[in-house]
């Protein structure tokens, strides 16, 4: 029923109200990312894997590592996706 889950939803936001992520002065000018793939890693299907960090300063910010769509035809390629991915998410974040 979406009564109950609206309920649950806001009765989690009323108990975490005083979490949440505390960002120090220093260097939050400075946007960092890392991207990396492996190749065919997957050996049932030799799907590749995607991974991105992105740091704000010294603080992580977006972080992901997923299989990617697809057979890439060689190392560069997934790595290529690999960067074409943290790139969208780097156009998000600014």
């Amino acid at each position: 029923d979406h009564g109950q889950a609206v309920k649950r939803i806001l009765r989690y936001l009323a108990g975490t109200s005083s979490l949440g992520l505390f960002f120090s002065k220093d260097n939050l000018s400075t946007l960092h990312a890392y991207s990396d793939a492996d190749w065919g890693g997957d050996t049932d299907n030799y799907i590749s894997t995607n991974a991105h960090i992105v740091y704000l300063g010294k603080h992580p910010i977006s972080w992901s590592s997923k299989k990617q769509k697809g057979v890439a035809r060689s190392s560069t390629e997934a790595e290529y996706r690999s960067v074409a991915n943290t790139s969208a998410e780097l156009r998000w974040i600014c």
